[in-house]
């Protein structure tokens, strides 16, 4: 819909309510209009400010939910930071459409979710404030976006809400999360993009509910057409409880559940396997057929009358050292790294963000280090390193003679080398779109076709992406597919640039003793590589140190000995922008040739062309 003055946006509604408008009059938002003129009994020109609790009634009617608010914070903090830029603000509502939680944008874009008090407190039920994102979700209990003049009342036309409801643990609405925004730049399907990020946000939250209500009991990960449900069971493997999925996959009912009714009358599979090991299991359904592949969680907490899984005789006393090594004393690592605990043995994607550098590689390792898979194979690409014309069958592989060149006995590809471990893809922002297609397949499926293969292989991964672009802007632009940027992100790490540490002093200490371990450091040395911004991170300050320690007279390092070139702190588009700078300048000197260019700056040709096609560079070929 168009924007509307006031006094066309009321005849508008009337006409829609009429089933005269020349729009689809059977949609959700023409059906909400007309629920809120005739049910409610509202009028869409009315003025004024949403109902606001004061602080006092906000705590009485947030007391029931404080735990689920305090469980779920850390994953609305995460929803803020993916969105902010986009300036959106994050709320969470009781099932009554009154914000608990709120997470405003930056300054300029919160200032007006102030004016318009779109934030803790407030109330946006349907009944009172007409059709929104938030009060409409929560009526038809369905996530939606309301875009726009697609709001009842005139005066919320410049906003955008995109709203998932959230139910509890018995199948329940608990509330929503809400996000809304006054951008006017973003069109509708970057706000479907929005509404997408958030309601898999969602499912995690609801997640983590369920778990947290079921902390005694077993939990299965059942697969359904809709997504996987969660079964709480307990010892002698009765339903104990069923999240709102679950309920509708195996048709159970709160009655059922309270009768205790046996597990074995709707899933099958190896208990005994199950409880010994947290890999994925073969359900069946009751009758014996399958039901698809899932996983079985021991239950948390500590001192429960129920057996838990045998301890790993080969795991060292903690084996998510690695990953708290590599946190150090950065906060934000630190809290990462707790995450990472939490879902370690669990089949979730993983996605590390961060500059050249980083060590994105060293922390999916470790990663793999901490999970149940730890004894099977680690397996990594660099899908920016790879020539894009072998990237296809270095990952799926190929049977013999599928083409010219291939091996006499085919070859079985990186994602089945990778089955039953993990498969590292760094830089997957470079993987090709076609590419991206057939990588979704897998992850959807389970399953490789190899080139020239007459079936697939079944397979057993656990992905772990990695890339220094932004892919949720790739996505809005069409530069990367958007389902599967949802499904790399099961959950997100940031890992920051060594400028950006808060122990980053820490870090030059330990690198040094590594890669110097005879030397120490005199202090002009220290105040020099304490005050560097290295852009290129702990790769850099690696090499920078393995070569003051070869070069050290007498075994001090001095301000002489580091190869530090003068550098102003530039950010990552800074260092995009000299990619592109050396490219052109390549280019340049080879007459436009990009065969002679690639040899030059000792890159695939193959990597060269995507490199200015990504970087929009124009050549004369």
């Amino acid at each position: 819909m168009a924007s509307l003055s006031a006094s066309n946006h009321v005849a508008r509604v009337l006409s829609v309510a009429n089933h005269v408008a020349d729009v689809d009059a059977e949609s959700r938002i023409a059906t909400s209009w007309r629920r809120c003129l005739i049910s409610h009994k509202l009028d869409p020109a009315r003025q004024g400010p949403p109902q606001t609790l004061t602080e006092a009634e906000v705590r009485h009617i947030a007391a029931p939910m404080e735990e689920t608010i305090r469980l779920l914070t850390p994953e609305l903090d995460d929803l803020a930071r993916v969105l902010r830029d986009a300036g959106y603000c994050v709320n969470l509502a009781d099932a009554n459409a009154t914000m608990l939680f709120s997470r405003l944008p930056g300054e300029a874009d919160a200032r007006m979710f102030m004016d318009w008090k779109i934030y803790t407190g407030s109330n946006f039920a349907e009944a009172f404030e007409g059709t929104n994102g938030l009060g409409t979700a929560l009526a038809e209990q369905k996530p939606i976006l309301v875009h726009r003049d697609e709001h009842f009342r005139a005066q919320w036309h410049m906003f955008s809400c995109a709203v998932a409801p959230l139910f509890d643990h018995a199948g329940r609405l608990a509330g929503a999360v809400n996000i809304t925004s006054c951008r006017e730049d973003l069109e509708r399907a970057a706000h479907q993009l929005a509404l997408a990020v958030t309601m898999e946000a969602t499912r995690r939250m609801e997640g983590a509910i369920f778990r947290g209500h079921f902390r005694s009991a077993w939990i299965a990960t059942v697969p359904g057409d809709g997504g996987s449900g969660l079964l709480a069971y307990d010892d002698d493997r009765r339903i104990v409880g069923a999240c709102r999925s679950a309920r509708a996959l195996l048709g159970l009912t709160d009655g059922m559940i309270a009768s205790g009714i046996d597990l074995s009358r709707y899933i099958k599979f190896d208990h005994h396997a199950a409880r010994n090991t947290d890999e994925i299991v073969e359900l069946r359904r009751a009758d014996g057929s399958p039901l698809g592949r899932g996983q079985i969680a021991p239950p948390l907490r500590a001192g429960s009358s129920m057996r838990p899984p045998a301890p790993r005789r080969d795991a060292p006393a903690d084996r998510f050292d690695a990953l708290h090594r590599l946190a150090g004393r950065d906060p934000g690592l630190i809290r990462s790294v707790k995450r990472l605990r939490s879902i370690g043995d669990h089949n979730l994607p993983v996605l590390l963000h961060g500059e050249t550098g980083v060590g994105k590689d060293v922390f999916a390792r470790a990663i793999h280090a901490g999970s149940n898979r730890a004894r099977n194979n680690y397996v990594a690409l660099n899908c920016a390193a790879m020539p894009e014309s072998l990237i296809d069958a270095e990952l799926f592989g190929y049977e013999a003679g599928a083409f010219t060149g291939a091996r006499r006995d085919g070859s079985k590809g990186l994602i089945v080398q990778a089955d039953g471990g993990t498969l590292f893809l760094d830089e997957i922002g470079d993987m090709p779109i076609a590419l991206q297609t057939r990588l979704l397949r897998v992850l959807e499926n389970r399953e490789v076709w190899p080139l020239g293969a007459l079936k697939p292989v079944p397979v057993d991964i656990r992905l772990i992406s990695a890339t220094h672009r932004d892919l949720g802007r790739m996505a809005e632009q069409g530069a990367f597919r958007a389902d599967l940027y949802f499904r790399l992100r099961g959950m997100e790490v940031r890992l920051p640039a060594l400028r950006e540490r808060a122990d980053r002093d820490d870090v030059i200490r330990q690198i040094a003793s590594e890669e110097a371990p005879n030397c120490r450091l005199s202090d002009e040395a220290w105040a020099l590589l304490s005050a560097y911004p290295y852009p290129g991170n702990m790769r850099q300050l690696r090499h920078v140190l393995r070569l003051a320690g070869c070069t050290a007279e007498d075994g001090v390092i001095t301000d002489a000995d580091l190869d530090l070139p003068p550098f102003g702190g530039r950010t990552e588009p800074d260092l995009e922008a000299a990619e592109r700078a050396t490219i052109v300048e390549a280019l340049r000197k080879h007459g436009g040739r990009v065969t002679d260019a690639a040899r030059a700056l000792k890159l695939s040709r193959a990597t060269l062309y995507r490199k200015i096609k990504q970087l929009k560079i124009e050549t004369a070929q």
